[in-house]
């Protein structure tokens, strides 16, 4: 069996990442030969050529190029690809459908986003895809919503590498360390926020509930790693606040495997979420958390288990739920603990690949008596 994947992502964060697990795993299938199609100088180009997964550099135009439909078909016959999985959007998941089309070959799709999409583009785009996968339940019942057919949604979750991220060995070395890093008094309780800095991702919610939090908490901090257009907004709106020396933006990191174990919670008050990669790290590395409850959130964050679920639109209910967990240790430390044991069974990087090894063998089965003239 040979699969093209195409992953369409300059930065090798979120979807981006799991597409480096699936690959990293199904590279050492027997019979089984990976390829990868990405754009050029993409950062997951260089950690996949690391893994021994040959990468094809192919000019990947976005959703306003439908020649890279022609691109794409053109390396699935060349290779004489077997099936292809398109692992993003930006153009990659209309013109490599289109592409698997021209080519001949059944087209896997990931759809990683909760978000609505257009009734055309849906009747477009899922049309001519065999099969969607997608990273929650949450995500699926969008789909199904939007009018997909069942039958062709498949849900394979996430993983996380819970080797990589897991509960700090030594705990106080883990703090003071992250307290030289960020320049953090000792001692103070530190809430962590990790991601893009997008409306969609809850920042200006969390603005809202801080003073309700530091009425109650005064010497708490917060982390709020990441980068995005929000950026400026959240700079002036810290300084026009003075809260500048409470409340930290490190900009985005790749060692957050180091910083997240020692944080007292992490927040995550996103509106729309598919699911939530910083989430499944936090609760691997055994920190309560909380968070919004929409998308695939609740599918990581079990309310009342490993952290609290709160309306993603109300700042009096994330202040409550932030003062209510930073005044009760013992309860993070319970909850951190669930956490983790919620991501090593549920969140897997073998479960991850066999999910989606079955949807390829379903559909090269499929295709390939299709070829010998069977229904």
């Amino acid at each position: 069996m040979k699969v093209v994947h195409v992953e369409a992502g300059r930065h090798l964060y979120g979807g981006a990442l799991q597409v480096v697990f699936l690959l990293r795993a199904l590279a050492a299938q027997p019979g089984e030969e990976h390829v990868l199609i990405c754009a050029p100088g993409a950062a997951i180009g260089q950690a996949v050529r690391a893994l021994g997964v040959r990468v094809i550099e192919l000019a990947l135009g976005g959703d306003a190029d439908p020649w890279m439909a022609v691109r794409i078909a053109r390396v699935l016959r060349a290779e004489r690809a077997d099936l292809v999985h398109l692992h993003s959007r930006r153009g990659a998941d209309l013109w490599g459908a289109l592409a698997g089309r021209i080519a001949g070959v059944p087209v896997v799709l990931s759809r990683r986003v909760d978000n609505p999409e257009p009734r055309v583009w849906v009747a477009l785009k899922y049309r001519l895809a065999d099969r969607v996968v997608t990273i929650s339940q949450g995500i699926r019942r969008v789909l199904l919503a939007e009018g997909v057919p069942a039958g062709k949604v498949i849900c394979v979750p996430s993983a996380v590498d819970t080797g990589r991220y897991r509960p700090a060995d030594d705990p106080r070395s883990a703090r003071q360390a992250l307290e030289a890093e960020f320049g953090l008094p000792p001692g103070v309780p530190v809430i962590g926020m990790a991601a893009q800095f997008i409306p969609r991702k809850g920042h200006r919610l969390l603005l809202e509930a801080l003073p309700a939090v530091f009425a109650q908490h005064p010497d708490a901090h917060f982390l709020l790693f990441g980068r995005g257009p929000l950026t400026g907004e959240l700079q002036r709106a810290l300084a026009a606040r003075r809260l500048e020396g409470r409340v930290r933006l490190p900009g985005f990191r790749n060692d957050l495997d180091r910083w997240l174990p020692a944080l007292d919670l992490l927040v995550h008050p996103a509106a729309l979420e598919g699911l939530g990669v910083t989430l499944l790290q936090a609760a691997a590395c055994g920190v309560a958390i909380v968070a919004g409850r929409a998308g695939g959130i609740p599918e990581i964050v079990r309310d009342g288990e490993n952290g609290r679920l709160i309306d993603p639109h109300d700042a009096a209910a994330l202040a409550a739920a932030l003062n209510g967990l930073l005044a009760d240790a013992p309860m993070r430390t319970r909850m951190g603990a669930a956490g983790r044991a919620i991501a090593e069974r549920d969140f897997s990087i073998p479960a991850m690949v066999a999910g989606n090894r079955r949807v390829y063998g379903e559909l090269v089965s499929i295709s390939a008596s299709r070829k010998r003239g069977f229904p």
